[in-house]
């Protein structure tokens, strides 16, 4: 059956319909073409035939434990070094703990080994605002553009109290200088997460982010803020400079939080680090909501798992896999910075055997090749116990919040056991936990000597210096 001569299909209709529902403007909708293949449902600990409870990432902290404000300088933050056992199979035992800075990293690398960072800049997609025509008081968050739109315009967002507000309506921002509003935003329609909201005209709705947005602090942060610091004000602008790190780049897809371990680097700690011949690799992952998100299902294996681009530059790929084939114990290490760069890492294939070649069954990646070499594509992958790392070896961390798919993924290198009772010795201590909290920093196998390194007997009652060694177990 034909089509009446210059009229349009209905399914063709339906959809420029649709896309001006979703999009707020007319023509048709972009088609998006994912990123990754993955079968749905598939974990770690799920291809291991393991069933893991949620209540295996739990734990009990004290909110005065959670950091309001960043050490500065920022290699002063504390860190908990974590020395785990040599061998194949993961996770791998915890022998002994030191108490040390950051600033103490050099220390416990080499020449020769590798350290990976994510350079993703963080946009101020917090936003406060004010409904035209009644003055009602809004805030929410800006989560992602709709990629299905063409513009970039339409974006995704949480908003408080969502269904106080209609289709249609407009929110003027209110910009964090105490200024008159300069920008607006339009509701289009409601999603299962929040809402579906357009930026009109110029300028681009990052740059409308950087005039009126706030920094995206995590609400766990806010919230400790007014209940230890009651009345205290803060200045978005200090917010903006300690939310983000050194690395930070604009690549065109901006994070909604902050890779937290990578806070902690000073230029100063850079350059001790080059000069000690250890080099400094650089990719991209763009931080979403799901990073944070609590996993409210019964096992780790209900969880829906989140999906965040990923961008690995052509010299990082080279040096990766350079790196990978002259392995060998006792060689150089590769230190990731932050559970993102563990999540790319372990993403891509391994050098020299295929991109299917070494994925277990049922998760292929499906990402795509520049000329140049470089890889871009998402990652779901949700890393569990029972994971066996094949790029990573040493991680530098924060203390992550229960219940979180970052406690699995760390718990993959010590076990969940190991990493509560780690926590609950860090709680002792005084360690300051999340965003803005101290590191921990777990190396496999043998690292460098340390100068305070002690025997693994050694136990002390309390941290008596930056030296400090614990047993544990």
């Amino acid at each position: 059956m034909g089509t009446e001569m210059g009229r349009e299909p209905a399914t063709a209709r339906s959809v420029r319909m649709r896309s001006r529902i979703v999009c707020g403007v007319a023509g048709e909708a972009r088609r998006s073409v994912p990123a990754v293949r993955a079968a749905p449902g598939v974990r770690a600990s799920r291809m291991l035939g393991r069933v893991l409870p949620v209540s295996e990432l739990d734990y009990a902290l004290d909110e005065a434990s959670i950091a309001t404000h960043p050490v500065e300088p920022r290699d002063q933050a504390r860190m908990l070094v974590v020395h785990l056992g040599a061998g194949p199979a993961w996770p791998r035992s915890v022998e002994r703990v030191e108490h040390r800075r950051v600033a103490d990293l050099p220390e416990y690398l080499r020449p020769g080994d590798a350290m990976v960072v994510n350079r993703t800049s963080v946009v101020a997609a917090r936003f406060k605002a004010r409904r035209v025509g009644d003055g009602r008081q809004a805030e929410g968050l800006f989560t992602d553009v709709v990629a299905s739109c063409p513009d970039g315009r339409t974006w995704n967002a949480l908003l408080r109290h969502a269904a106080r507000f209609h289709p249609g309506e407009e929110l003027e921002l209110l910009p964090p200088d105490g200024g008159a509003p300069r920008h607006s935003v339009t509701l289009l329609e409601r999603t299962r997460e929040g809402w579906r909201l357009r930026f009109p005209g110029d300028p681009a709705p990052e740059a409308v982010m950087a005039d009126s947005g706030w920094t995206p602090l995590p609400p766990y942060i806010l919230k400790a803020r007014r209940d230890l610091h009651p009345g205290e004000r803060t200045d978005d602008r200090a917010d903006r400079r300690w939310y983000q790190t050194l690395f930070a780049r604009g690549d065109g897809h901006p994070s909604v939080a902050a890779p937290t371990a990578g806070l902690h680097f000073t230029p100063g700690l850079l350059e001790t680090l080059a000069r000690a011949g250890v080099a400094t690799h650089q990719l991209a992952l763009q931080v979403g909501i799901g990073t944070f998100k609590p996993v409210e299902a019964a096992t780790l294996e209900e969880h829906p798992m989140h999906a965040e681009w990923f961008s690995v530059p052509a010299a990082t790929v080279g040096a990766l896999d350079a790196f990978a084939r002259q392995h060998r114990p006792g060689g150089a290490r590769l230190l990731a910075v932050g559970t993102t760069s563990v999540r790319v890492l372990e993403s891509l294939p391994p050098p020299g055997e295929g991109e299917a070649a070494g994925w277990p069954p049922g998760w292929l990646p499906e990402f795509h090749r520049e000329a140049d070499g470089s890889l871009h594509g998402q990652s779901r992958l949700l890393i569990s116990p029972g994971w066996r790392f094949r790029r990573v070896e040493h991680l530098l961390t924060n203390f992550h919040l229960p219940r979180s798919t970052l406690m699995a993924l760390v718990g993959a290198f010590t076990g969940l056991p190991a990493l509560r009772e780690l926590y609950a010795l860090a709680q002792r201590e005084g360690y300051r936990f999340y965003s803005w909290g101290d590191a921990m920093l777990i190396l496999s196998g043998r690292a460098a000597a340390s100068a305070d390194t002690t025997s693994a007997g050694t136990r002390a009652s309390r941290d008596q210096g930056p030296g400090a060694v614990h047993a544990v177990g």
